[in-house]
């Protein structure tokens, strides 16, 4: 399958963005930790979920019809699954930087990447709603009609976290005022080009499979 190489290439750049992620909050930034009284701890779970569920959960959820081995009812378990796993994560990922707005006093959803990110999580619940159509039976005449516009839909959601990421991490580097001379300022730009990279070769991936 010519979308093969695109789902390794999505995969491979999904586990450095992983790893470097790990690397920031972890040696960086204080550590991971919910229920922790130092309120950098708490808001490192926002990050941490929003990128492994919203993005990398999802971008796997895209491309599991043509990764997942088995029957397509089979692949379509997995998508729907990892969605809704994505969105569980993400819930957490939210209320995780909530919390951390209470604990240092500071108001909610005022940035471009609060409002980006709320409207791309209210609309992949709605997007994850709209999919439990294709789990029931009807007709196969609607549902391959609708079916472009679910795939679409998604594709657009996937780069609308991405975005929410990227502007996440501009405003976080611009809060801790870092310098262009610090690793730490290297280490967050590679990781939003590793992160937007990921969004390519699963949209790619995507997309050769259905020219193909």
């Amino acid at each position: 399958m010519p979308s093969y190489g695109t789902s390794v290439l999505a995969n491979l750049f999904g586990i450095i963005s992983i790893i470097l992620l790990l690397v920031w909050l972890l040696h960086y930034r204080e550590g991971i930790e919910y229920d922790s009284d130092n309120p950098l701890r708490v808001f490192n779970v926002h990050p941490f979920l929003m990128f492994f569920g919203f993005i990398f959960l999802v971008g796997q959820a895209i491309m599991s019809y043509h990764t997942v081995p088995g029957t397509h009812e089979t692949q379509k378990i997995v998508h729907m699954a990892l969605h809704f796993i994505a969105i569980i994560l993400g819930i957490v990922g939210i209320c995780a930087v909530f919390k951390f707005h209470d604990m240092v006093n500071l108001v909610d959803v005022y940035s471009l990447h609060s409002w980006i990110g709320i409207g791309t999580f209210c609309l992949v619940g709605l997007q994850w709603l709209f999919g439990l159509a294709f789990m029931f039976p009807g007709s196969r005449q609607s549902r391959n009609s609708l079916a472009p516009w679910h795939r679409a839909g998604g594709r657009a959601l996937l780069y609308m976290a991405i975005c929410a990421a990227l502007t996440g991490l501009m405003e976080k580097t611009a809060l801790l005022k870092l310098q262009p001379h610090q690793r730490e300022f290297h280490l967050i730009n590679f990781l939003g080009l590793s992160i937007l990279l990921f969004g390519v070769f699963v949209d790619i991936t995507v997309g050769l499979v259905h020219v193909a």
